[in-house]
């Protein structure tokens, strides 16, 4: 993790990310990219030349302050912080700014869910998500400890995932994790307990070239397959949840239609996505 990149909104959820994001660099040698995007009013962008220039400086120079300030933290010193301003609010293009910098983490905030508001959805970090090539952590609360040791990766072994899968595990190893997998067995999709592991047990040789990971797959049965993982992660006691995204554009743009973007929008645990 030598480059993390957090998009700033001055929002406490960006701040979380921010201090999250302190720890990781410090712990690796890293460096910290906060990045504010900023937006420029219609009016500003449509007056006549002199006066656009002028007003677009003031607001520019006005960001940079509040900007300046907000990254005034101490738990930010002997941390490397490299300060980008960019002039546009389009979030697809947080992706353009990881990949020029070569980030290897975008580490980002959101909003909880209260009944059944989908905060989530629609959100700037959906957004994100939803175009990043880089992987994201999206944060909740406050992170306590960002020594992630138990982490369950939710897949529905097909093919496609893969190698997503191999990804995800290579990274998430590399961090010290212990990466866990669960079968969600559902009334809509059931298999008995030798197809379960037949389909298991598949994945896992092509990804592998062995089954040793067998051992470290749970199989449960629930109504959803999101509840399945949000249950097993809080019975295992997971540090972290990753999931794997597609970047569809619309609605259904996770993986078996929107299982990856409900298990964001309603966890409270950390959420990691890798795009397929």
């Amino acid at each position: 993790m030598k480059k993390i990149i957090v998009p700033i909104d001055f929002s406490k959820y960006s701040e979380y990310a921010l201090e999250a994001a302190a720890v990781m660099a410090k712990q690796n040698d890293g460096e910290v990219l906060a990045l504010h995007m900023l937006e420029l009013s219609e009016a500003v962008l449509t007056k006549g030349s002199a006066a656009q220039s002028e007003e677009a400086v003031f607001y520019l120079k006005l960001a940079e302050k509040r900007f300046e300030e907000f990254l005034e933290r101490d738990y930010l010193q002997d941390v490397n912080v490299t300060p980008i301003v960019k002039h546009f609010k389009v979030f697809s293009e947080v992706n353009d700014v990881a990949q020029e910098h070569d980030a290897d983490l975008i580490v980002m905030g959101s909003q909880g869910t209260s009944g059944l508001a989908e905060i989530f959805i629609g959100s700037n970090t959906e957004k994100v998500v939803r175009h990043s090539e880089t992987p994201v952590l999206v944060l909740k609360n406050k992170l306590e400890s960002t020594a992630f040791k138990n982490v369950l990766f939710a897949t529905d072994f097909s093919e496609e995932s893969i190698d997503i899968y191999k990804k995800a595990s290579s990274k998430l190893e590399g961090m010290g994790a212990k990466v866990h997998l669960v079968y969600v067995n559902t009334p809509g999709s059931f298999l008995n307990s030798t197809e379960m592991r037949q389909k298991v047990s598949n994945f896992l040789a092509e990804a592998n070239g062995n089954t040793d990971g067998m051992e470290d797959t749970s199989f449960v049965s629930d109504y959803t397959v999101e509840a399945g993982v949000l249950n097993h992660a809080n019975s295992i006691k997971a540090d972290l949840v990753a999931v794997a995204t597609h970047g569809r554009t619309g609605i259904a743009h996770f993986f078996e239609g929107s299982i990856s973007e409900d298990i964001a929008n309603h966890s409270i645990l950390p959420v990691m996505t890798f795009k397929i």
